[in-house]
């Protein structure tokens, strides 16, 4: 059936050349290929290689479903297996756009839109599908940030995110626009659940990806003013800016999730770990000091109290003035 897949794809068109329609595929920004009727991989061009980390010859052949993309939701829903977009357009015939999380090969979850077509034959009969893919989040912005960061020694060497010298900065810097403009901003501090555990049974080297991949899940998919960074050992901290209560909390549901639905390969197995987190917002009369007291108490009951959840202090007096 791939084979099938892959010669309707050279059907499109009037090009001549399997050659240069590779080529054609190539150049483009979008990540591009296209499945038989069973999901299996036919073909893959330089831009799915780039997005997902995942070259041609580790998926041509086998089903998109494999422990490669993995699409889920933003409630963390696997669309695999439940309304995948593509084996949907395989069905009925009709062309979709969506906003998902891929899986990337190094395990963080990567924000995309996608876009399925149906995949015929001369006849006009189904014979597979074609999903392009775009990234959604602001890569350029962030590249140019770390280029920044790296110039003032402000970026932590494993994660590539701010460093707590930055972290620190930053509070400052918001706390004054706060007092002086009131501008709101919220903080969450967020802990890995279990790193030890990981540590003890598969080595801090593999403990250190996995910090990677909470790390670079953070990046991908806060938005595009706020500011991730890590605060030391298995803590991180998120500067999230110009938020209510509501969308603070919505933020950080999202990111917890997003983070237990990322996984890297363990023993032949998928291995992943949750977080858990503490989120308050700013107060005017907060200095950086009583603001990072605040949220850690409030990330030490979120541990204690059973983890992989979130703790705020939205309900206090002190949070609603």
């Amino acid at each position: 059936m791939a084979k099938t897949a892959k010669s309707a794809v050279l059907e499109l068109g009037d090009l001549k050349s399997e050659q240069l329609q590779q080529k054609l595929l190539d150049k483009i920004a979008e990540g591009v290929y296209c499945t038989d009727l069973e999901r299996h991989i036919a073909f893959w061009n330089r831009a799915a290689r780039r997005l997902t980390g995942f070259t041609a010859r580790q998926v041509l052949g086998t089903c998109c479903a494999d422990d490669i993309l993995k699409h889920v939701d933003e409630a963390g829903n696997e669309l695999c297996t439940t309304s995948c977009p593509l084996s949907s357009t395989i069905v009925d015939g009709k062309s979709r756009e969506v906003n998902v999380f891929l899986h990337h090969k190094k395990g963080h979850r990567v924000p995309v839109c996608v876009r399925t077509v149906p995949l015929r034959n001369r006849g006009g009969a189904i014979v597979g599908a074609i999903e392009t893919f775009t990234d959604n989040t602001t890569h350029m912005a962030d590249l140019e940030r770390i280029r920044r960061l790296e110039k003032l020694a402000y970026v932590d060497e494993l994660t590539n995110l701010a460093n707590r010298r930055y972290l620190q900065d930053a509070m400052n810097s918001r706390l004054a626009e706060l007092r002086r403009h009131g501008t709101p901003f919220g903080l969450m501090a967020l802990d890995v659940d279990g790193l030890k555990t990981v540590n003890d049974r598969y080595g801090h080297d593999l403990g250190d990806r996995m910090l990677t991949v909470v790390a670079q899940t953070l990046s991908h998919n806060c938005r595009e003013y706020d500011l991730a960074g890590r605060w030391g050992g298995d803590e991180f901290l998120l500067l999230a800016s110009y938020a209510t209560p509501a969308e603070l909390a919505a933020l950080a549901e999202r990111l917890l999730v997003l983070i237990w639905r990322s996984f890297i390969i363990a023993d032949e197995k998928p291995l992943s770990v949750t977080a858990s987190a503490g989120l308050t917002a700013a107060r005017a009369e907060d200095e950086t000091e009583s603001i990072c007291k605040r949220v850690d108490q409030l990330l030490y009951h979120s541990k204690t109290d059973g983890r992989n959840r979130i703790t705020t202090d939205f309900d206090s007096p002190a949070a609603a003035s």
